[in-house]
């Protein structure tokens, strides 16, 4: 289970990881708005632990925008700010929880467990396939980067989903013939190298992380790096 704590004071930010690493969790750690809005749009969290008055982004601003491209990750503002207008804020930035600070070890604990089980429950009930910022829910039928909804044909939809479920994969133009179009195509033809670049100038095109490679004379395949 992988946590991203974001805290800018270091023996804070330092307290939470050694307990919550020693409590068996993966936890990556961000000091500031700007680098946990980047890191939380890179990797899929399962709990995003957000301190409110952090440099950059404030953290009622991050939630706000982890919450309009990533609805589905859970986020637990985790604060000395503690009156009823602080937390309304927080609830209508879209945050899941709110922890005040000083807390017991144990509550965090029991909270995290909680949102992570929510978590999981709602991409499993979802089918969502992920990689970097893309998304593709399979029961909704639509793909989406970065919270903004791309739009696929049929075809090019299990293409992608192909892909996804390769992720790391070369898949040859035999490969893909065979599982996307259920035969293989006569080597003359370059519907694949069609398809995949179309499917590419989608997903690609507006993102300078590109997901779609290249491998010269053996196919395909879909990468974060």
């Amino acid at each position: 289970m992988k946590l991203l704590i974001v805290e800018d004071e270091p023996k804070v930010a330092a307290f939470l990881t050694e307990g919550l690493r020693s409590s068996g969790y993966e936890v990556d750690i961000a000091y500031d708005g700007e680098l946990a809005k980047r890191m939380v749009f890179k990797t899929e969290y399962d709990v995003v632990l957000l301190d409110i008055i952090i440099p950059h982004i404030n953290g009622y601003e991050l939630c706000k925008l982890i919450k309009q491209q990533q609805p589905q990750t859970p986020v637990l503002l985790l604060t000395a700010l503690g009156t009823t207008d602080d937390k309304l804020m927080g609830f209508d930035m879209g945050a899941d929880d709110y922890l005040v600070k000083p807390f017991e070890f144990k509550e965090l604990l029991a909270r995290i467990r909680v949102l992570a089980r929510r978590h999981s429950g709602a991409i499993q009930t979802r089918h969502v396939l992920k990689i970097a910022d893309l998304e593709l829910d399979l029961n909704e039928k639509v793909a989406r980067r970065s919270g903004k909804e791309i739009t696929l044909t049929a075809k090019e939809f299990l293409l992608l989903e192909y892909f996804m479920n390769n992720q790391g994969r070369v898949l040859s133009r035999v490969n893909i013939a065979e599982k996307v179009w259920e035969h293989t195509f006569d080597t003359g033809t370059n519907v694949v190298d069609v398809y995949v670049n179309l499917l590419r100038n989608k997903i690609d095109k507006d993102f300078d992380t590109k997901l779609f490679h290249t491998k010269v004379g053996m196919g395909y395949m879909l990468k974060e790096k």
